[in-house]
């Protein structure tokens, strides 16, 4: 059963989010942006209250993705990339993003605190921040 309600342009949004987001980490670091995407959905909590749709999470400003200020982004989704989408809203898990809200590339080593947020891994060039589960119980699911 999916996590979210979706339409298939939510798939193809998402696709391109993943894509744009972590191409250069391949399936595995697109499917890590998928599953903190699909938590922000769920979450409800801190900075991502009201946010109910993949729409609104791809579209969050401020807070949201760079990627989508890039033309890379606007390309249409392969179909390899749409599979990987609706992996992720089916309920497909990846650690570290697991439960992350946030990841962020940075040029060194990970910070072990990111705007607060404790970081719970790397994997290739992004590292993943999960909230505390007190504070955001609903992507503890």
């Amino acid at each position: 059963m999916a996590l979210v309600a979706h339409t298939e342009k939510d798939i193809e949004l998402l696709a391109r989010l993943m894509r744009a987001e972590a191409e250069g980490d391949g399936q595995l670091g697109m499917l890590m942006v998928g599953n903190t995407g699909i938590n922000r959905v769920i979450a409800n909590c801190l900075d991502f209250i009201g946010i109910t749709t993949i729409s609104d999470m791809v579209f969050q400003s401020p807070g949201g993705f760079e990627a989508t200020q890039k033309g890379y982004f606007y390309q249409r989704a392969r179909e390899q990339e749409k599979r990987l989408a609706r992996r992720v809203i089916q309920g497909e898990r990846q650690h570290p993003a697991t439960n992350s809200l946030w990841f962020f590339e940075p040029e060194g080593s990970c910070p072990v605190q990111w705007y607060g947020q404790w970081n719970v891994g790397r994997y290739k060039s992004h590292c993943f921040y999960n909230p505390l589960a007190s504070e955001c119980p609903n992507v503890y699911r």
